[in-house]
């Protein structure tokens, strides 16, 4: 079967709920996406009221502390933090525990341990949590005293949580309710419910990713896929296998510019029937319809616009998408939206979603 980039475009925006705003909830949202980026708290609210018939600016903080539907923490590319849905967080952590970053050398002297010191931050963490939600300083107090290793303080004292993300990766540590605006972290089993006694097997969690993955963001290739989880680390025979599992439920398909992409059988028939897109849409800072792909794929991101996009220390920029592409980028200044745009754009499709933007970014700051 033989498709086109726009196509495939045009079919991603409708599948993650960009083209008809008709997601459910930020739960739906997160579950479609395969999570949602929270390096930047804002960024998150607004890619999911983006896609959301209700937007509301209250919703993800009752799913994450109230309901307790979505959970947050460490988890793709490294570590960065998302919120995924909490019956999902399971799969993830399987999956992307493959990778055992902390037991390379290279990883142990950029932290400054051992590796017997790692592993006694990964012994000590979940005895010193136990059913408690602890702030970091608490929990480096508790992880020091159980220890006895003063020199692990500065470490696990690190803002950017190094130490922490090993137990983020193997289900032992998740995000709390903040509180005194401070962060706190607990653990999945004391604080989703029906949490397994231990995760799944690999292999099965591994296909389950994959098949999400490509309900969003495919048309799609096992470079892509281990590019959005691993960061293009993945180890080659457990990759291998997952799509080697998934195999009976996939077709290739080629891309107008040659390229062989795997897509899941049962959306062949939409994903043919689906016409290139002519719609504008904005869409925030660290957005899943951008970091879902590789950011060499130039029919999504043309090289002219990715310095201004993928940014320095791992910065994406709220962008413009105009038939599927990015087509410049945006930033709320001085009160009102700044465009810069760098392909033309229809005038009315562009300002009325800069007034849908304007209207979020009202509703959301308030």
């Amino acid at each position: 079967m033989k498709v086109t980039w726009s196509q495939i475009l045009a079919w991603r925006l409708s599948r993650q709920f960009v083209s008809a705003a008709d997601g459910a909830g930020a739960v739906a949202v997160a579950r479609r996406l395969c999570g949602v980026q929270a390096q930047v708290a804002s960024s998150a609210r607004l890619a999911v009221a983006v896609r959301s018939a209700r937007p509301d600016p209250g919703e993800i903080d009752r799913a994450l502390w109230s309901e307790r539907t979505l959970v947050k923490t460490w988890l793709m590319r490294g570590g960065t933090l998302h919120l995924v849905p909490s019956d999902q967080l399971a799969d993830y952590c399987s999956a992307l525990s493959t990778l055992r970053f902390w037991e390379k050398g290279a990883w142990l002297r950029g932290q400054g341990v051992t590796a017997g010191e790692i592993a006694a931050v990964i012994d000590a963490v979940p005895a010193a949590l136990g059913e408690r939600c602890l702030t970091r300083e608490e929990l480096v107090d508790a992880v020091v005293a159980r220890t006895g290793d003063t020199h692990l303080r500065e470490a696990l004292a690190s803002g950017w949580g190094a130490l922490l993300k090993p137990l983020s990766r193997l289900g032992e540590l998740c995000y709390g309710p903040p509180r005194a605006g401070k962060v706190t972290f607990t653990t999945p089993r004391s604080w989703i419910a029906g949490w397994p006694a231990s995760l799944p097997p690999q292999e099965e969690a591994g296909v389950r990713l994959v098949r999400a993955f490509l309900g969003a963001h495919g048309p799609a290739t096992p470079r892509m896929f281990d590019t959005w989880l691993f960061g293009g680390t993945a180890p080659k025979a457990v990759l291998k296998g997952w799509f080697r599992e998934l195999a009976p439920e996939l077709t290739e398909v080629e891309a107008d510019d040659g390229t062989t992409l795997l897509a899941l059988t049962e959306h062949l028939g939409s994903l043919a029937a689906t016409a290139p897109s002519s719609e504008v849409h904005l869409l925030p800072g660290f957005d899943q319809y951008i970091l879902g792909a590789p950011r060499d794929l130039a029919p999504l991101l043309p090289p002219e616009l990715k310095a201004r996009v993928s940014r320095q220390a791992g910065w994406i920029s709220p962008v413009v998408v105009h038939e599927g592409r990015v087509a410049g980028v945006w930033e709320a200044k001085g009160g009102d939206l700044a465009v810069e745009l760098a392909a033309p754009v229809p005038r009315a499709p562009l300002d009325a979603a800069v007034s849908r933007m304007r209207e979020l970014l009202g509703a959301f700051s308030a």
